[in-house]
């Protein structure tokens, strides 16, 4: 039997809850220095913020927006060999609010990677499946190194220099279709985003839109591999009953996303710390300022997720749904998973 390689999945991926200040506020407890973190505040309608390291700290970019990447040192301030430092701004730290942060280990600022017909910046980690990437569009086909070693299977494309929508790959849509994380679209079929062309493991494809390369614009990617016990992106058709479709991942989740594809609907976002029990999982979305709602609606399991709702962001009956999960514990190795 093929075990994982990684024995503990919180070494690179990491859910880490705070209070906020007010004033400048130091996070430990993440495990790590992130190269990518996510903020959202729990308790109020606020826009999701997404830094990385390439871009450095304070640099942003919002999940439910399609604004540019803009400057705000009063947002994260700083990664830290422990977690991070976040400044006064009240989207990330004010004083009464209730924050959650997912955090990704890559490998800091990045280098050089000429992979691809473009040259790209790439932060990498090979163990975990996971990479940031940076490159500048000429507005032509393109290929992009990723520097995983390995094939995303999920990616999040953003341009950084304008007021762009974000764009999703995913293997189980395929490579002539795309999704967009700041909006609630089904999937739509097009050759100018990956240029009909599936990643390989070292590459990924961009066609001529605008969104992907235009010319001297700036983009990044988050990209993602499936890794046993650790990272599993898939897809499931919802059943439209209370007693849902149950999902395999093989490993406990720690967090799992995911979106219906063959109609409208919002993304979903649960995780194992806010409050992290069963029934009680509550959810955030990331293509809105929503903040998270209470319904009683998911459990994780020792080697899966379950849905207790026929909603149709994510159990309508008969509609396709695709996920990516990250574990909290796998399911058989040196440190397997137990029952919740």
């Amino acid at each position: 039997m093929a075990y994982t390689t990684i024995k503990k999945p919180s070494d690179y991926f990491n859910t880490k809850l705070y209070n906020g200040t007010g004033s400048s506020n130091s996070i430990t407890g993440v495990g790590f220095e992130p190269s990518f973190t996510w903020i959202k505040r729990r308790n109020s309608a606020t826009a999701h913020h997404l830094h990385n390291a390439i871009s450095g700290a304070t640099k942003v970019l919002n999940s439910n927006t399609t604004n540019a990447e803009s400057t705000d040192a009063q947002k994260l301030s700083s990664f830290d060999s422990d977690g991070f430092t976040v400044g006064t701004n009240g989207d990330a730290n004010n004083s009464s609010g209730t924050f959650s942060s997912w955090n990704w280990l890559a490998n800091g600022a990045g280098s050089a990677n000429t992979d691809g017909s473009i040259n790209s910046t790439v932060s990498a980690n090979t163990t975990s499946g996971f990479s940031i990437v940076s490159w500048t569009g000429t507005g032509a086909n393109a290929t992009i190194g990723h520097g995983l070693g390995s094939v995303p299977k999920m990616i999040l494309l953003k341009c950084t220099t304008q007021g762009d929508k974000w764009i999703v790959y995913h293997n189980s849509i395929g490579n002539t279709k795309y999704l967009t994380l700041n909006g609630n679209n089904s999937e739509t079929t097009s050759s100018v985003h990956w240029n009909n062309t599936s990643p390989t493991s070292s590459v990924f494809s961009t066609g001529n839109s605008g969104n992907v390369s235009g010319v001297g614009e700036t983009f990044i990617a988050y990209c993602f591999a499936d890794v046993q016990g650790y990272c599993k992106t898939g897809s499931y058709t919802g059943n439209g009953s209370t007693d849902g479709t149950f999902v395999y991942t093989g490993f406990k989740p720690a967090f799992v996303m995911g979106k219906v594809t063959n109609t409208t609907g919002d993304w979903y976002l649960w995780d194992n710390k806010r409050l992290g029990y069963n029934r009680d999982n509550n959810k955030i979305k990331p293509n809105t300022s929503d903040a998270e709602t209470t319904e009683d609606w998911f459990e994780m399991y020792s080697n899966g997720f379950k849905f207790y709702n026929n909603s149709g962001d994510f159990n309508y009956g008969g509609y396709n749904f695709i996920y990516m999960a990250f574990a909290e514990e796998p399911l058989v190795g040196d440190n397997p998973a137990t029952a919740r």
